[in-house]
């Protein structure tokens, strides 16, 4: 790809259990599902006239890929890596290495939860970080990037 090549793909990424919602914990984490995620993802990139790749993996070798190829052709990243978020310096790695804009999204708002969940190995290397507003973050995270430079 060229620097004149108009990227029109938002990468989605969710990490491991994202593949549970709507079934997993409802009471923290709603009764939206991951296809309900994918599908307020692919609406609010269609107003701006851009598409979304969606991932989920449970294995972080796997979202480090997706990372990786994003080079290719998206104009940035929205990533939810879960419990990962806390632990992996791989994909903190990822993210800067690819020298994308990236948002990291929480469904609930960790810093009300367990002190592990306060620490982010992703929050240094994206742009934005939206965190409490359930599902609508996503949405949120895709309009940014989609908005961002215009």
């Amino acid at each position: 790809m060229t620097d004149t090549t108009v990227r029109k793909t938002i990468l989605v990424l969710n990490g491991p259990n994202l593949n549970l919602l709507g079934v997993r914990e409802p009471e923290k984490y709603g009764s939206a599902t991951l296809a309900d995620v994918e599908h307020l993802c692919e609406a609010a990139a269609a107003r701006h006239g851009l598409s979304i790749r969606s991932v989920q993996s449970n294995h972080e070798g796997s979202l480090v890929d997706a990372i990786h190829d994003a080079r290719q052709d998206a104009l940035g990243i929205v990533i939810n890596a879960g419990a990962y978020t806390h632990t992996s310096v791989a994909l903190r790695d990822a993210v800067a290495a690819v020298a994308l804009p990236a948002v990291e999204v929480h469904i609930t708002n960790v810093h009300q939860r367990e002190e592990f969940r306060h620490l982010s190995y992703l929050s240094g290397v994206c742009e934005a970080v939206i965190a409490g507003a359930g599902v609508l973050g996503y949405r949120f995270a895709v309009d940014y990037l989609a908005e961002r430079d215009a």
